[in-house]
Parts: structure tokens; C-alpha cells; sequence
């Protein structure tokens, strides 16, 4: 009885639990595109996207937000680097949890190590294919691969 109670529970919560994604990218059509490509694998998840232009407004949002998933572009139009922002999130332990999948065209090798180093799950370049994104963004989540 009560492993049917726990699965009946589980099932709710899946179905009301919302996955909240945040877009750190400065190009609206990326942010557009990655919001696209998550509601089409993820199509039974309830998913609030969260966008940030900038990573000064990211660092706010983390701070402000339960997150379940960061994507972070690289080179964003402020100050602040992709590389910084992750060092940022990384730096507080609460946050050290929340999986990061840096999308971006700077696709040097140094410097994909180097955010790994720092906590990176891992790393989409552009442009994106659309196969390797999905396998990424299912392990992040550790979600089972599609078929």
C-alpha cells in the first residue's frame, strides 16, 4: 500500500512540479531557439523560462530564483563573461547543485577545460545540433536518453 501511495505522489508531483530554466544569452533568436528545442524534448515537464541579456541580470536571477537549469552563452554583451558568471554561481554552495550547460560559439578547447574546472556540466557549441543538445540536456537533468 504504500508503495502505490509513493507512486501515486510521485506522479502528481511530476506532473505539477515546475522546472524552472533560466537563458542567460544577449540573442533573443537563441534564447528562442533553446526554449524551443526544451518544450520539444521535455514535452510533458511544466517549464517556466526565465531570460537574461546580460550576466549581471543572471547572477540576480540566480540569487532570486529556485533554478533547475542554467544555460549560459559564453561571450554576453556586458562586462561579465559567460566564464564569469558560472565562477559566480559556483562560488555559493546552495547553487553548486544546479546543473549549467554553456551554449556558445567559443568553442576553444582551453577554454571549455577551463569552465569545466569551474563547474560546468557541459557544453553545446553553435551552431547547434539539435542530437548532441538533447543528450546533454537529458543528462544535466538525468533524465533517461530518447529512443
Amino acid at each position: 500500500m504504500a508503495k502505490l501511495l509513493y507512486k501515486i505522489y510521485y506522479i502528481v508531483w511530476q506532473r505539477i512540479k515546475k522546472m524552472i530554466i533560466l537563458i542567460v544569452e544577449d540573442s533573443r533568436p537563441t534564447r528562442n531557439l533553446l526554449k524551443s528545442y526544451v518544450t520539444e524534448i521535455l514535452p510533458t515537464h511544466h517549464k517556466i523560462f526565465l531570460e537574461a541579456e546580460s550576466g549581471e541580470i543572471a547572477l540576480q536571477m540566480v540569487q532570486n530564483e529556485h533554478l533547475d537549469l542554467v544555460f549560459l552563452d559564453w561571450n554576453l554583451s556586458d562586462k561579465i563573461t559567460g566564464l564569469d558568471v558560472l565562477k559566480k554561481i559556483r562560488e555559493t554552495e546552495k547553487f553548486k547543485q544546479i546543473p549549467i550547460i554553456m551554449v556558445s560559439v567559443e568553442s576553444d578547447k582551453t577554454n571549455v577545460i577551463e569552465a569545466l574546472k569551474h563547474g560546468l556540466n557541459d557544453f553545446v557549441a553553435k551552431p547547434i545540433d539539435k542530437k548532441s543538445f538533447t543528450e546533454k540536456l537529458l543528462k544535466a537533468l538525468n533524465l533517461p536518453k530518447k529512443k
